[in-house]
């Protein structure tokens, strides 16, 4: 099993935000700036690779039939921990995150995986394929942030990359602004992922016709 394919669908092919269009909550709530995205971001990925490797684990001792009751309870017991964490080590981040730290809890794309996929495999691939979302949405969330607060504010971390002159436009640091990011993002991703289609499609074609050729002339 290739490890690195495992790991990097989760970046651009099955993006849990901009290809799949999962737990878009978080992206309009926390990525008014880049420092809220990043928090969510590592939350998340930590949450997502975690529950992924229990319930590897735990796989073969649960009835298939309460497999999600015990899934979630998991997945709660995963964000408690990270929510403890968070307030004894980091209360900044705790702080800014708020109550959108316990709907981690809900996300739909954390109970996919389990169900999809650590319900299915072994703990190694489950753990690259929680690790490959939550990378991968980890990286939309920044990329969503980084727009917002540019050409909101005119700031990246809160500090200036655009003259003080810059006055942005408020709505950017709104939730439309946040549905117009979001959306934009999506068309592009599904831009490239057709064009990528496409170009997969015409090298298995070159590749037949190669073949008939070779075959033709043997």
């Amino acid at each position: 099993m290739n490890y690195w394919e495992i790991f990097k669908k989760g970046i651009f092919e099955m993006n849990p935000i901009f290809r799949l269009a999962l737990s878009l909550c978080p992206a309009l709530a926390v990525t008014s700036n880049v420092f809220n995205a990043l928090g969510m971001g590592f939350v998340v990925m930590f949450v997502i690779t975690t529950n992924n490797v229990v319930v590897s684990l735990v796989r073969n001792f649960v009835n298939p039939k309460v497999r999600v009751p015990v899934f979630i309870t998991i997945i709660a017991t995963i964000v408690t921990l990270t929510q403890l964490i968070l307030e004894a080590y980091f209360p900044a981040v705790n702080k800014e995150l708020g109550l959108y730290l316990e709907l981690v809890v809900v996300f739909a794309i954390i109970l996919a995986r389990a169900e999809v996929f650590a319900a299915k495999n072994n703990v190694v691939p489950a753990f690259f394929d929680g690790l490959g979302m939550g990378a991968g949405f980890a990286v939309a969330m920044v990329a969503i942030g980084a727009v917002r607060e540019i050409l909101g504010p005119g700031t990246f971390l809160g500090y200036p990359v655009l003259p003080a002159s810059y006055n942005g436009p408020m709505i950017m640091i709104l939730a439309p602004g946040a549905f117009l990011v979001i959306g934009l993002m999506i068309g592009m991703f599904n831009v490239i992922g057709e064009y990528q289609e496409k170009q997969a499609v015409r090298k298995r074609q070159a590749a037949t016709v190669e073949l008939a050729v070779q075959r033709s002339e043997a």
